[in-house]
This record gives C-alpha cells, sequence and structure tokens, in this order.
C-alpha cells in the first residue's frame, strides 16, 4: 500500500532539498564548463608542455572516482591550503573539477574535428589566433560537441546525488533523511528518482532539439 503522508508532511524539506540540488548541479556546470572550455583549448592550441601538464590533470580526474574526488575536497582541502569551507561550496569544487576534465576532452575533439585549413584561412585575413579560434573554430566546435555536451550535463545532475555522502543537503540527502524517520522508503526514493527524472529529461531533450536546429552551422 502506497502512504503519501510523509511526502505531504515534509514536502517543504524536500522541496528545500531539490533547490540546493539545482544550485549545486547548476553551480558545477558552470565550474565544469569553465575548466573544460580552458583546457581543451589550450591543449590542443597551448603546445606540448601544456598539452602534457594540463593532460595529467584530466587523467587523474578520470582515474579517480568522483566519491574519492569529493572526499578530499571537503576533508583534505581544508588542511592543504588553511582554509575551511563548507560542504556545499566542497561539492561545487569537487563535481565541478572532475567534470572539467570529461568537457576539456569534448572540447578538445570538437575543436580537432575543425579543418586546419580554417585557421589557416583566418590568419591570412589578419586575424590573431585567439581570434581566429574564438570567432571561427570554437563557434563550429561547440555547435558539433552540443550532443556531448548535453550528456555531461545531464551527468551533473545525476551526479550532484553522490554529494550526500558528504552531508550536502541536497534531495538524495534529505531524502535519506525523511526515509529513515517515517520508514516510508518505498514512497520518498520512488518521488526522489521521479524528481530526478525531471530534472534531467528536459535537459537532454533540450539539447538534442537545439543541435536538430543548430547542427547545419557546425559543418565545414
Amino acid at each position: 500500500m502506497i502512504d503519501l503522508t510523509p511526502l505531504l508532511l515534509r514536502w517543504p524539506f524536500l522541496a528545500n532539498a531539490l533547490l540546493v540540488t539545482i544550485e549545486l548541479s547548476l553551480s558545477s556546470m558552470v565550474v565544469g564548463l569553465a575548466i573544460g572550455i580552458v583546457v581543451g583549448t589550450l591543449r590542443t592550441y597551448g603546445g606540448r608542455v601544456i598539452d602534457a601538464v594540463l593532460g595529467f590533470y584530466v587523467d587523474s580526474m578520470r582515474s579517480v572516482p568522483l566519491l574519492v574526488v569529493l572526499v578530499w575536497t571537503v576533508f583534505a582541502f581544508p588542511l592543504v591550503f588553511g582554509h575551511a569551507i563548507g560542504t556545499l561550496t566542497a561539492g561545487i569544487i569537487g563535481l565541478g573539477i572532475h567534470l572539467g576534465a570529461y568537457v576539456a576532452e569534448t572540447i578538445r575533439a570538437g575543436l580537432t574535428s575543425v579543418r586546419k585549413g580554417q585557421m589557416q584561412a583566418a590568419r591570412a585575413l589578419g586575424m590573431s589566433r585567439f581570434e581566429a579560434i574564438r570567432k571561427i573554430i570554437l563557434p563550429q566546435a561547440l555547435v558539433r560537441m552540443l550532443p556531448s555536451l548535453g550528456s555531461l550535463l545531464t551527468f551533473a545532475i545525476k551526479d550532484s546525488a553522490v554529494a550526500s555522502v558528504i552531508a550536502v543537503p541536497e534531495l538524495m540527502r534529505q531524502s535519506q533523511v525523511v526515509a529513515g524517520q517515517t520508514y516510508h522508503f518505498k514512497e520518498i526514493y520512488t518521488s526522489a528518482m521521479i524528481a530526478y527524472f525531471l530534472l534531467c529529461y528536459p535537459v537532454a531533450r533540450g539539447v538534442d532539439r537545439i543541435y536538430r536546429r543548430v547542427a547545419h552551422l557546425g559543418s565545414s
């Protein structure tokens, strides 16, 4: 038998947790995209030394589980840098730097997919290397990367649930609290699953729809 009473009584508590999940996801997306764009671009056009240094960051983040990154961020980060941070901030940093490694590889793949002749043509027209990347190469590459970036954005939302292990008061963490207090595990966890679906599905379908409309802009 399904009893929705715990949800009706605790909905403000869970609604606030959902807002934290959205904040955590959006913030980590911004951090991850910023890191990914910079790292991916520098690895493509920055030379071998920069590629090797940043490649170590990418390979390290892809080799270490997200859970380990989050635990390190919340417990070891304050000891290394001598500055305490809250669990939400630690979650944003941990998720962001982990996501950034995957975004960087997507960015690099997109940039290298654009024909080299376009860079040469832009330089022949008097553009600097930076202008050519910003105005010619990157816009085309971003269009080509939309499907992959859309997948990574949905991963960012889903991975936010892992932040429950460092006590970030997001949806999964607070669902565990309510389920433990009420013993209505079926109703609480099913509701959490539906909530994550409602967050991720529009992102995945929305990016796919946008890509279909602008895909022709990425052809060269």
